[in-house]
């Protein structure tokens, strides 16, 4: 097997391609043959040795993947030799083969392509935790989205719509909001070239958003957060702009409204049947035709470096995905 090895977490430029010996599953383990994986931004953090969790050295990048088992370990029951799989396991995904644990991986139907299938797990499972479970998001509100042409934002957008919300999408360039609107939003807001604060305004009639779902955070998080409705919930996702927001706790008091947290990893690991509903739910949205992850492009596995190189030049509309 071929894989992307980081020996010395300093960055991209310090992985290298190698070959190393194919490994055999232990107990509770499957082998499986990579055909695609989706490159995320914890890839980018893992390998600069800036993401919360940091596995030993050396390791092979690549949190999110699909493709067909190998091989089984002992005692594993609920996969087989020649069944595809996805799965989001943190490291192992850029590569030609990986181990991955079998409690981890995610049977794939039929007509589920390994090119959805490795953009889908992180994105919809996050979006889903956020609006349906943490914020409570009812038919008829009104949720904004910022960020809404990454991957977490186009799949916030199809569960948002699917759950019978209006969308306003919020990104960065014109062309970004044009994929947001073909997606499914309602509205759009270039905060590029528009004032965020007064776009909302307009377009929530001075009631401002129910939900704001947030994987951004920096400079936008505040005035969105001015701008939430009664009874608002403001979802923080995660941070992609690199910079974590200090929002006045008054603004919470004088709104009425709520600051959410969204870990879906950790409630992954400690509600383990909620998310097993939450995921078979998702997967009959698919082949029901309601979310199907946006793909920007697909490039080959070879071309990791590239792909890590155009993902850094905030272009991605959607996700990225290695295909080998």
């Amino acid at each position: 097997m071929h894989a992307w090895l980081c020996e010395n977490p300093i960055g991209v430029e310090a992985l290298t391609w190698k070959e190393l010996p194919t490994p055999r599953p232990k107990a509770g383990e499957v082998l499986i043959e990579i055909k695609a994986a989706s490159l995320n931004f914890p890839d980018l953090l893992i390998v600069q040795n800036k993401y919360q969790i940091k596995p030993p050295l050396p390791f092979v990048p690549g949190s999110e993947y699909a493709g067909v088992v190998q091989a089984v370990g002992e005692g594993v029951n609920n996969l087989q030799v020649g069944q595809s799989v996805a799965c989001l396991s943190g490291t192992g995904g850029f590569g030609t083969h990986t181990i991955a644990p079998a409690a981890m991986c995610m049977p794939l139907p039929e007509g589920f392509s390994h090119v959805d299938a490795a953009a889908f797990i992180m994105i919809y499972a996050t979006s889903w935790h956020a609006l349906v479970d943490r914020a409570r998001l009812s038919a008829g509100e009104t949720v904004l989205v910022l960020g809404a042409a990454g991957g977490v934002g186009t799949a916030a957008i199809q569960i948002a719509k699917a759950a019978g919300a209006r969308v306003i999408a919020a990104a960065s360039t014109d062309e970004k909001c044009a994929l947001c609107t073909s997606i499914g939003a309602d509205a759009t807001i270039n905060y590029g070239s528009k004032n965020l604060r007064e776009e909302i305004k307009s377009l929530t009639g001075g009631k401002g958003p129910d939900v704001i779902y947030d994987p951004v955070g920096g400079d936008y998080a505040e005035p969105a957060f001015r701008s939430i409705a009664w009874r608002g919930r403001y979802l923080v996702v995660g941070f992609a702009s690199g910079s974590i927001p200090s929002l006045p706790l008054n603004l919470t008091l004088l709104k009425g409204a709520s600051i959410v947290g969204v870990f879906w990893g950790d409630f992954a690991k400690r509600e383990p049947q909620a998310n097993a509903a939450m995921m078979a739910e998702l997967a009959g949205w698919y082949a029901q035709g309601k979310i199907k992850p946006v793909i920007d492009r697909t490039m080959p596995m070879a071309d990791l470096k590239a792909a890590y190189a155009y993902m850094g030049s905030r272009g991605v509309k959607g996700k990225l995905v290695m295909v080998n």
